[in-house]
């Protein structure tokens, strides 16, 4: 085979691999299922087709100038430093085109910002790496978590269909209302983005910013954070799962209830077997990013927790790490982030597994009554 056929056969692999890496590769932005990302959509096509149409006039005018004005043609240069009606048409023109622009642009940003008359309403709370969603009409709320296995993330098991965009509890919002959603960060500034929704709108600590959307089709929608956050920034997708309303009231009914049991198994009398079942799966999620399932950590930034001082002896330092954090490092507080169940089963855990065996547990109410004290 000639060196020449080689080469050729390299450029061509070269052109067609963007094309077999991208399946889902598309030209256009989505149309989305909402108003607002119809308008959205609309609105963008309307300054496109705009702009292309501006594009055609101003190049096939400079290109129809330089073939028929060309010196070939024995054409000279004109010599003039200013005319008043060439002025006054470029400087009347632009602002028509921008008017025109600003019209439907303006009407489509006063839909997005309008939150009144809302039919129910969610807090959106950013955390590293997670959002939390707040009920406030209904007095629950609960972590969304990623869900995607370990074993997909690192090579060992083949993707699945929704690879990096699969969570364990997704918001839930009913079709055909209005949703308004109220964006802060509990650590760094996050970014909520669904875009079958026309809806991007940033997390940012210590702010509230308000955004709304109205699903009238049921079904799952999947985004992403879009704001740089971190280490795991690339593993905090969105979900939202839009049922119907009888549906949506039937699951509400079970959250309710659901959170009044949780409040209650602080009272409960907990095995050590019990926290140390619930313990993995809290620490799986919560705590395994960082410091690894084997708890072997990944040093200097996340320390190990297999064989490490801090919980294998002192428990009142222990516990005030996990539900304080630590200043100045990676290490979150987890007190206001988890129920004091959850907090007492993953260190418990912490400090049973991975051969730390201490034999020690931390109840619920051991949680309850040290957080009551500060």
């Amino acid at each position: 085979m000639g060196v020449h056929t080689i080469r050729a056969g390299v450029l061509a692999g070269g052109l067609l691999f963007p094309v077999w890496s991208m399946a889902d590769w598309a030209l256009n932005m989505p149309q989305g299922v909402t108003d607002t990302s119809q308008e959205i959509f609309s609105l963008h096509m309307t300054i496109l087709w705009i702009c292309v149409v501006i594009g055609i006039v101003v190049f096939g005018v400079m290109f129809w100038s330089i073939l028929a004005h060309r010196k070939s043609e024995g054409h000279e240069p004109a010599h003039f430093h200013e005319n008043t009606t060439v002025e006054i048409l470029w400087t009347i023109i632009p602002f028509i085109i921008l008017v025109v622009m600003a019209i439907p642009a303006t009407a489509t940003l006063i839909d997005m910002y309008d939150t009144e008359e809302s039919d129910l309403d969610i807090r959106v709370t950013g955390y590293q790496w997670k959002w939390r969603y707040d009920y406030i009409n209904d007095d629950f709320g609960y972590f969304s978590n990623m869900a995607t296995p370990l074993d997909e993330i690192y090579n060992r098991d083949d993707k699945g269909e929704n690879y990096l965009l699969e969570v364990d509890n997704p918001l839930v919002i009913p079709a055909g209302k209005k949703v308004r959603l109220l964006l802060t960060a509990n650590d760094v500034i996050h970014s909520w983005w669904v875009p079958e929704f026309g809806v991007k709108k940033d997390a940012i600590p210590g702010f509230i910013n308000e955004t709304w959307t109205r699903v009238d089709e049921p079904g799952i929608y999947r985004g992403q954070c879009t704001e740089l956050c971190g280490r795991n920034h690339g593993f905090m997708p969105v979900v939202v799962k839009v049922v119907p309303q009888e549906e949506y009231d039937a699951w509400v009914v079970e959250q309710v209830a659901a959170a009044e049991t949780e409040r209650q198994l602080t009272q409960k009398d907990w095995t050590l077997d019990e926290l140390m079942a619930r313990g993995e799966q809290v620490y799986n999620t919560a705590c395994a990013a960082c410091h690894q399932p084997d708890g072997s950590g990944a040093p200097p930034a996340f320390p190990a927790l297999k064989g490490s001082a801090i919980v294998t002896e002192d428990i009142p330092a222990h516990l005030d790490r996990v539900v304080n954090g630590v200043s100045g490092t990676a290490m979150q507080a987890f007190g206001p982030q988890l129920s004091e169940v959850d907090l007492a089963a993953v260190i418990t855990y912490e400090r049973n597994a991975w051969g730390n065996n201490t034999g020690e547990m931390v109840t619920p109410m051991q949680v309850f009554e040290y957080k009551s004290q500060q």
